[in-house]
């Protein structure tokens, strides 16, 4: 903590404080981290006072290096520098309508604003002025908290979630992050506060939610919002996929939390948001899907290719970007199951050069998604498929080096078929074209254009199409 107090810019905006007659503090999620050693790059300063009016003088002090941005019409002001971004407001006192988690602002002392703050870990003060530099200031017992790895609104609960009820979303991000419990009133509060969700922005909620799936565990974030009430109303069809049904003594898994296992096993293996995305969506079909055979039991045929297509529709609502992004992970979804269906079979040069192509750029990454989806409480299951995912990835190298597959493109286009045939039905292109490829990836002939050529007039003759250079 010492040490942090010695950073130079800290001390600075202390002086600045002393020349003006003002009272500065560091408060927030710096000195929060400054306490559980974290490193934390993001300074929130407050004041009594124009927050506004301190930062430029702050500004005026430092060097032309850092940067300032102020946002008059929120009160507030930003400084950048190579190291931090630095916040700067001034003590306000905030009061909500029903209808709004806008809150009307004031001028306010610093009571005012500690009570106005969420959670009792994110409302400690560390002075900056020179007579008492470093204090720390914890109305509610922060420290406390921190050190029993609790969290707990400042204000009554109830009416901090009904105020701002993005608050609940932060509360499970920050215990889950921090690996903290929930204090049972609060926790209490999130149930009969869930349905005033419904006032905060979509892009608000999805950035808490994308904050969660960042997490080193982040099944324990959904778990939660889960049992509280909250993934039913933001997230409604990965609640569907939760429990068990048995028909004649046969049941099939529960996808919901076969799922949250994927989640963890992929965060284990990519900091990749949207390859996080993915292993949330992979099976999320499979509700839709369903289906009993009393021959073979619960079966989820084509989820897969469901799947992908309901990407978009969720993209979509939950505000996310419909984009390469979204498309990459439509192409994840839909193919996951490809790669354990090898890791099956006696896996063919053909399958695997299928596999490639259709794969393009998100190979690794598919392989990666199979790994994780590969759950079972059978250890001895689990072994035996991974290595045989292991042997699929050795081939998919294999073939991959040899036929030079990636980014895979049949080197014989549409417009090389219109040049060298006498083309009068369009179909023909398109037939000419698939055949080729098919016989490219069957291995018949090597991606090359005379090859290909040489392929397309026997393919062609077979259709009556008749060849410029003969």
């Amino acid at each position: 903590m010492e040490e942090a107090l010695e950073i130079p810019i800290l001390k600075i905006i202390g002086q600045v404080a002393d020349e003006l007659n003002l009272r500065a503090w560091v408060v927030g999620g710096f000195v929060r981290d400054l306490m559980l050693r974290r490193e934390n790059k993001d300074i929130d300063i407050v004041t009594v006072g124009s927050g506004v009016l301190f930062a430029e003088a702050v500004a005026n002090k430092l060097s032309a290096e850092h940067s300032l941005v102020v946002f008059r019409n929120f009160g507030t002001a930003q400084l950048k520098s190579e190291d931090y971004i630095i916040e700067f407001i001034g003590a306000r006192k905030e009061s909500y309508r029903s209808n709004s988690r806008k809150p009307i602002v004031e001028d306010g002392s610093l009571e005012d604003d500690q009570n106005r703050r969420d959670f009792t870990i994110n409302c400690m003060y560390l002075s900056l002025n020179s007579d008492i530099y470093g204090r720390l200031h914890d109305p509610f017992n922060g420290i406390q908290d921190l050190q029993n790895g609790i969290i707990r609104t400042c204000s009554e609960p109830n009416l901090t979630f009904s105020d701002d009820p993005l608050r609940m979303f932060r509360a499970i991000r920050f215990a889950c992050r921090l690996e903290f419990r929930i204090e049972t009133k609060t926790l209490e509060a999130l149930s009969a506060n869930a349905s005033r969700i419904d006032i905060v922005s979509q892009e608000r909620i999805t950035d808490e939610i994308n904050g969660m799936i960042m997490g080193n565990k982040p099944s324990r974030a959904f778990e939660l919002m889960y049992n509280v009430g909250l993934l039913s109303l933001v997230f409604p069809e990965f609640v569907a996929l939760h429990g068990v049904e048995t028909i004649a003594g046969k049941s099939h898994k529960d996808n919901f939390y076969h799922t949250l296992q994927v989640l963890d096993n992929i965060c284990n293996l990519s900091q990749n948001l949207w390859l996080r995305w993915a292993a949330i969506l992979h099976d999320i079909a499979k509700p839709a899907t369903k289906r009993f055979d009393p021959k073979v039991g619960w079966t989820f045929h084509g989820h897969e290719d469901k799947g992908a297509r309901m990407v978009k529709g969720i993209f979509k609502r939950l505000r996310l970007p419909l984009d390469e992004k979204m498309r990459y992970v439509e192409k994840l979804v839909l193919l996951h199951l490809r790669p354990i269906v090898l890791s099956k079979e006696t896996v063919t040069d053909s399958a695997v050069r299928r596999l490639i192509v259709d794969a393009g750029e998100v190979v690794n990454d598919l392989i990666l998604l199979c790994r994780a989806d590969i759950t079972s409480k059978n250890e001895a299951k689990v072994e035996k498929h991974l290595r045989n995912l292991v042997l699929v990835e050795q081939k998919i190298a294999e073939v991959n080096a040899k036929d030079e597959l990636r980014n895979w493109q049949p080197v014989l286009t549409g417009n090389h078929i219109i040049e060298h045939f006498e083309i009068k039905n369009p179909q023909h292109i398109g037939m000419i074209k698939d055949a080729v490829r098919e016989a490219i990836l069957e291995g018949e002939i090597e991606n090359q254009l005379l090859a290909a050529l040489k392929k397309a007039v026997s393919i062609a003759a077979d259709l009556g199409v008749k060849s410029r250079n003969v």
